[in-house]
Order: structure tokens, then C-alpha cells, then sequence
């Protein structure tokens, strides 16, 4: 009899364990949430730096234009024809040997785009000089840069206007 009692005692009951289950539910119904916020507020910083990066280097190339190291035109407007001139550099005109001015690294890529069969250079939409701030459009050379993405980012702005 003593045998029998003591058999019994060591497993768990079904409420036991429903209840367990319960328990692990909830938390994975919490934790959920947290990390797709986690995950996007990652994606968003990594935004943040591209656009940072793109537009310091296209500040870059104006600020070299104004100094005369890159060669102008009458209707230049200092700013880059497209974004490969950035990454591929240009001749300075300063230096006899003609060594080449380079303004970012690498273009970086939209971290907002799911679209893997495009160029970091074509996941970023392009404002010319000549197009307003409201619509920004491409034209004969590359002003400032936005996300092509139409999502909103966590504090309620579209990513394409940051």
C-alpha cells in the first residue's frame, strides 16, 4: 500500500501542467510584442545612419564643388549627378596626379526595402535640386535622399519623409 502511495506522488496532474502551459502562454503573448518593437526601432536606427551617411557625403561632394576640386560646368549646381559618384569618387582637379576624391565608403542599403533583387543604390529614392521639398523628383543631380518605403516609423511619420 505504501508502494502504491508513494508511486502516485511523484508525477504531475494534468491541472498542474495546463496550468504551467498557461503560464508559458502568457509570456510568449508579452514577449512577442517586445521584440518586434525591438526589431523595428533597430531597423530604424539603421535608417537613421544610412540617410546620415548618404547626406554627409553628398554635403561632402558640395563642400569640394565650392572649393574647386571637382570640375564645373556653367549650370552645375554643386550637388552629385547620381549616387555612384559618391561611392566611385572623382578626379581632383587641385592635384596634378589627379587623385580621386571618394565621399562614402559604399552607398548603404534601405534597411526598410524587402526587395533583395535591387542595388543598395536603387533602394533609395532621389530629390534633384530643382524639385520641391512636398514631391520630391529625380532630375540631373541628387540633392537629398528618402526611404522609398510607405510605412510609417514608431513616432508616426512615413519613412520616406525623414
Amino acid at each position: 500500500m505504501m508502494r502504491l502511495l508513494l508511486h502516485r506522488q511523484r508525477g504531475f496532474t494534468l491541472i498542474e501542467l495546463m496550468v504551467t502551459l498557461t503560464i508559458l502562454a502568457v509570456l510568449a503573448s508579452v514577449a512577442l510584442p517586445l521584440t518586434q518593437v525591438a526589431a523595428k526601432r533597430s531597423r530604424e536606427n539603421e535608417l537613421r545612419r544610412a540617410l546620415w551617411t548618404i547626406r554627409d557625403g553628398i554635403d561632402a561632394y558640395k563642400r569640394a564643388f565650392e572649393e574647386g576640386r571637382i570640375r564645373r560646368s556653367a549650370d552645375d549646381t554643386g550637388y552629385p549627378p547620381s549616387l555612384a559618384v559618391l561611392e566611385t569618387g572623382v578626379t581632383d582637379q587641385r592635384d596634378n596626379r589627379g587623385p580621386r576624391i571618394f565621399f562614402v565608403r559604399r552607398i548603404p542599403r534601405d534597411p526598410t526595402c524587402d526587395c533583395p533583387e535591387r542595388s543598395n543604390i536603387d533602394t533609395w529614392g532621389v530629390r534633384s535640386y530643382a524639385s520641391t521639398a512636398d514631391n520630391p523628383q529625380p532630375g540631373r543631380d541628387v540633392y537629398d535622399v528618402h526611404s522609398l518605403s510607405l510605412d510609417l516609423g514608431s513616432n508616426g511619420i512615413p519613412y520616406r519623409q525623414w
